[in-house]
């Protein structure tokens, strides 16, 4: 991650159709302390109709005030949100559906945020959520990418000259309680069981405790979950954990890293949940596809989950929630998810 003076950090706006704009609103509103430094890289018009949601008697809802520079955010009167508006302005679209013009504006506003971030105009980037179908709706060059990480990992891969395979990077999902980094991402199943190779194992378990021994000041305690049933039972229920995980972590070992496992994936999350009554000796779980690692995490409570990008020159966080179609424009969206991953990134900025 890059070292960064700057503290400002962009918040971008997500998909308009969805809760980003209002769970946006709600954290400055809620905690402006924890939003001091930010800014929403978006449309000033989305954002007024977000602002509006929070307005009740007695209650004024907060003002918008676009900024044509960062500069300009040492100004901001009180009760305002500091908004960069993004290119032209977006079309009104309506709560709750798949637009092709939303998820354009989307990965517009991430775009230019990773750009900022960098070329070190900005410390960090918080993503609200993203619509994958009306990123996918909105053509190219959006729809080449199934979501904010490979959008922001093909970013970085052309600001450094390299090849997308040359920037690897990997999804961790954190809360007070749990940490996990998965293997494959957003694939399918069939895909994800290819993806269980030596190579892309050593390949996690290597960015896994670079970026963990940089936030611990020491060497991660890493704990591999198994991809089989009972870790595969000494080979009757499949080879995977003998023939793909057992050497990928004896080359990791040879490289620093401190392993444990495999272990039965059913088990291995229990076991590095860590409460103030049970502190756990296991700082990340090592899970092998999207589902068996984000599971545990979001069960323990979506409101405190934070996704964290490994592997980026640049520090990205975001909620652990999607877009909630069905309950934007209602008032209801709880911002908390976000101000967790505002604070993460704020900490990251301040080790990197």
């Amino acid at each position: 991650m890059q070292n960064s003076a700057i503290p400002w950090i962009a918040i971008t706006q997500g998909d308009a159709a969805g809760i980003g704009p209002e769970i946006i609103a709600k954290a400055f509103a809620q905690k402006p302390q924890v939003l001091e430094g930010c800014f929403v890289a978006g449309d000033v018009q989305v954002m007024r109709r977000a602002c509006a949601l929070l307005e009740k008697p007695g209650h004024p809802a907060w003002s918008v005030a676009q900024i044509a520079d960062l500069a300009d955010l040492a100004d901001i009167p009180p009760r305002c949100v500091p908004v960069f508006q993004v290119g032209s302005p977006m079309e009104a679209v309506p709560w709750g559906q798949v637009s092709a013009i939303a998820g354009e504006f989307a990965g517009r506003c991430v775009q230019w945020a990773a750009d900022a971030a960098l070329a070190g105009r900005i410390a960090a980037l918080v993503t609200a959520p993203l619509h994958k179908e009306s990123l996918a709706a909105a053509g190219l060059p959006y729809s080449a990418y199934p979501g904010h990480t490979e959008l922001l990992q093909a970013a970085s891969a052309a600001h450094l000259g390299k090849s997308i395979n040359e920037v690897p990077v990997r999804m961790m999902l954190a809360n007070d309680e749990l940490r996990t980094v998965l293997v494959s991402i957003h694939v399918s199943m069939r895909e994800a069981l290819d993806a269980i190779t030596h190579s892309h194992v050593l390949q996690t378990l290597l960015i896994t405790h670079q970026a963990l021994s940089s936030v611990l000041g020491r060497a991660p305690r890493m704990a591999v979950a198994g991809l089989n049933p009972h870790a595969g039972e000494g080979g009757l229920f499949g080879r995977e954990e003998i023939d793909v995980l057992l050497p990928a972590m004896e080359a990791a070992r040879m490289q620093g890293c401190q392993l444990s496992g495999p272990w039965p994936p059913d088990t291995v999350f229990m076991r590095a949940r860590n409460r103030p009554d049970h502190p756990s000796e296991i700082d990340v779980v090592i899970a092998m596809y999207h589902d068996q690692g984000l599971i545990p995490v979001k069960y323990l409570g979506v409101e405190k989950g934070v996704n964290v990008t490994l592997g980026l020159p640049l520090v990205r966080t975001s909620p652990d929630h999607g877009t909630a179609f069905d309950i934007a424009g209602k008032g209801l969206a709880d911002a908390s998810s976000l101000l967790e991953a505002i604070s993460m990134a704020r900490s990251l900025t301040a080790i990197s």
